[in-house]
């Protein structure tokens, strides 16, 4: 017999939400939401839909979340067809299995079942999902975290599906993320025939030990929290690919993933030192996707470490490890924020998947969850 958890697990997978559609998955959760007792309101903007749902008055525990997918790439390469979500030996096989429809549904059913138990709880209960967290994330979680704020609407404990979990749901459990930082470099030189190296400036030859003297910056030792923040290249280019041209560019894109031991403006003012004491031409634009975040300790903190030992027997790592989440939005709030979701060794990969008996105790863990912080 399927559970309920994985019949709507396969309900959200079959639609094909690709970053940033939802396509209606959030009807479907809005739908539920509403039939408990849940105010709605829908926050959409552009191609992106959000809802903030509550339910109930004082310390607020946000269930955090999105709808949207990453591209299955072609459905040849897969076993099954990725928005056919299929069971196979015990696993539910489809994309977004385990980030995150899997761990939706488990939200979801672990409110129900709470409501279900105590119908007049203390504190208050709330969801906000987004269909933008896989692609720009513009349009998605941050905006919302800016209208709440504007309303001084505050969340108190943030609870993140994203999956963290390595090989036994809750085995390790994020309570922060590095920043991370992209700046896009362009050297400028002077195209010429390659042939006639004088009458050019090979922008190439100029930017190499420059590049060599970014990449040796080191920003920080890290801390107990995080590890030393890395500058890393991620986009290199300079030509057409034609050999008897000299050209007049030179691009590099470097991403920074910085810890709190380090602002991002002294990162940028380190590499722009750099630049500017080797005399070279360049521009240089700076995207900061978020600021690390990290929840050192209190009440969610413990009490997810509690609810897992109590159901896995298994006492948690604490992890900042990964690239970055929609925590970083939340963190403006000054939220005390915890990671927990399913196992992470199939996201983003040709047939992911979840084994369905994680559905239920990760669904198990919430509830647990919500029952000590809110009764």
């Amino acid at each position: 017999m399927i559970c309920s958890i994985t019949k709507l697990a396969q309900k959200l997978i079959r639609i094909p939400s690709i970053s940033p559609r939802d396509l209606g998955c959030q009807d479907i959760i809005i739908t539920r939401l509403r039939k408990i007792g849940f105010i709605v309101e829908t926050i959409n903007i552009n191609d992106t839909k959000n809802f903030w749902a509550v339910r109930g008055t004082g310390k607020t525990l946000t269930f955090l979340g999105h709808t949207d997918v990453v591209p299955p790439g072609e459905n040849k390469n897969w076993h099954s067809d990725p928005f056919d979500p299929v069971i196979h030996n015990g696993f539910l096989f489809g994309r977004g299995a385990s980030d995150m429809k899997g761990a939706l549904a488990a939200m979801i059913i672990a409110v129900e079942n709470f409501i279900i138990k105590y119908p007049h709880h203390e504190g208050r209960l709330s969801f906000l999902i987004t269909s933008d967290e896989e692609s720009s994330a513009i349009d998605g979680t941050i905006k919302v975290v800016k209208y709440l704020i504007s309303k001084n609407d505050i969340i108190d404990y943030c609870l993140i599906g994203e999956p963290s979990s390595d090989n036994i749901v809750g085995d390790v459990i994020k309570n922060g993320r590095r920043g991370s930082l992209t700046a896009n470099l362009i050297i400028h030189g002077i195209q010429g025939h390659i042939a006639y190296p004088e009458l050019a400036d090979n922008p190439i030859h100029k930017g190499l030990p420059i590049i060599l003297k970014i990449l040796s910056i080191k920003l920080d030792n890290g801390n107990s929290f995080f590890s030393p923040s890395s500058i890393n290249i991620a986009n290199i280019h300079a030509g057409d690919g034609t050999n008897n041209i000299i050209p007049g560019s030179l691009s590099v894109q470097f991403n920074i993933r910085f810890s709190t031991e380090v602002s991002d403006l002294d990162i940028k003012s380190k590499i722009k030192n750099i630049l500017d004491e080797n005399n070279v031409n360049y521009s240089i634009e700076w995207c900061l996707s978020g600021k690390p975040f990290i929840t050192k300790k209190g009440v969610l903190l413990d009490t997810t470490i509690a609810s897992i030992m109590n159901f896995n027997k298994i006492k948690p790592v604490l992890s900042t490890s990964g690239g970055t989440s929609d925590g970083r939005f939340v963190s403006l709030m000054g939220s005390e924020i915890v990671e927990l979701g399913l196992t992470n060794h199939t996201i983003h990969k040709v047939n992911e998947c979840v084994k369905i008996s994680d559905l239920q105790i990760l669904s198990l863990i919430y509830e647990d969850i919500i029952k000590k912080l809110l009764t």
